[in-house]
């Protein structure tokens, strides 16, 4: 078959679908990466897994509508072209403009996942501008979703979510699948290192990530007993809810929390922390933490949509509520005064990881679904 993995952005295809992609490959099928911002690194590492990257333009946070159109317009001649048989979208824009469009080139199998609910849906909606945003991104998940054969989620919260608002149409096939997965040889454990207890947030700067609340708690940690470090790793964003270079550079300024800039390795880093924190308001499933655990990293996480899922609280880490710097600050401090508890955290951090996240595992469970598996899995 003629198939075709659709993100929003090029890097995700290596970094996230990258197995899936060599998977179909092996099988036999001719795979396509679709995604903007490819560079020809990235092309060049898709070569390698057995796919050719095919450019398009996709805003992904972007709320003009006659931009929206002629992505629309792009994808359906692009399916044409490229005489597609399967689709595989993931991200909102993705999924809502790539389906629309697969069903218009005629592309049979259409499948989509859903990687979270993103900033559009998650929480309440206050203003005029984000409900009118909200019930509009509705209305196209509605009309996308009816047209695929399948949909798969990355945690029960969303699930949920979608069929109560909707969103699902009643007795469409789905899934739970464990996330992207993670490559356990990859991301291998690492000895804890010397030192104050470390800890690394990983991600997007967004503030529905909650970053404003691990720099809070930062700053509660810091006026301790306890001496620790603390660390900022990720790419800014252009997102309306990303945080802004300039907050950045003062919080750098303040001399608390480090901003380590973006990287294309996230291992190092990982390596020189203690613990991961990510106080996200919800997630799909958070790659961020799954490295962290596959490398034996404590976890401190929100007891929210996705994060849950990864934590099993007091086990390989703690989860604090939503929005709450003064409870993430205390579940740092505990960590900071134990190292015997990070270790501990981290060993079964790294279990878990191997029983229900590795990797292989995960992309059979999507292969399966969309009926695609090969023999060798």
């Amino acid at each position: 078959m003629r198939i075709a993995v659709l993100g929003g952005a090029a890097r995700d295809l290596v970094n996230f679908r990258g197995h899936l992609i060599s998977e179909l490959a092996r099988a036999g099928h001719t795979v396509y990466g679709i995604a903007p911002g490819g560079t020809p690194a990235i092309r060049e590492e898709l070569r390698k897994l057995g796919a050719t990257y095919v450019p398009v333009d996709i805003d992904r946070t972007g709320l003009n509508p006659l931009h929206d159109l002629r992505t629309l317009f792009r994808l359906w001649t692009l399916f044409r072209r490229l005489r597609l048989e399967a689709l595989l979208a993931y991200e909102i824009k993705a999924v809502v403009f790539g389906t629309l469009a697969a069903e218009r080139a005629g592309v049979p199998h259409r499948f989509a996942m859903i990687t979270g609910r993103g900033t559009t849906l998650q929480g309440e909606a206050t203003g005029f501008r984000l409900r009118a945003v909200r019930s509009a991104v509705k209305a196209l998940y509605r009309l996308a979703l009816r047209r695929c054969r399948g949909v798969l989620f990355q945690n029960e919260d969303d699930l949920a979510f979608f069929r109560e608002e909707g969103l699902l149409p009643e007795g469409k096939a789905s899934r739970i699948v464990n996330g992207s997965g993670v490559d356990l040889d990859h991301f291998a454990p690492a000895p804890l290192p010397d030192g104050p207890a470390s800890f690394l947030f990983v991600g997007r700067l967004l503030r529905d990530k909650g970053l404003q609340e691990y720099v809070e708690a930062c700053r509660a940690v810091a006026g301790g007993p306890v001496p620790a470090r603390f660390q900022i790793l990720g790419p800014l964003d252009s997102n309306p809810n990303a945080i802004h270079a300039d907050q950045v550079a003062a919080w750098g300024r303040e001399g608390i929390v480090t901003y380590l800039g973006e990287t294309e390795d996230v291992r190092p880093a990982l390596a020189s922390a203690h613990v991961l924190v990510l106080p996200s308001y919800g997630e799909g499933t958070p790659r961020s933490v799954l490295e962290a655990m596959a490398m034996g990293r404590a976890i401190v996480t929100t007891d929210a949509p996705g994060c849950r899922a990864t934590v099993r609280d007091g086990r390989n880490g703690f989860l604090v509520p939503v929005r709450n710097s003064d409870a993430l600050a205390k579940a740092m401090t505990k960590l900071a005064t134990d190292r015997s508890l990070i270790a501990r955290f981290g060993a079964e951090g790294r279990r878990i990881a191997e029983e229900t996240y590795d990797v292989r595992r995960v992309t059979a469970d999507i292969l399966a679904f969309m009926e695609l598996a090969p023999a060798h899995l």
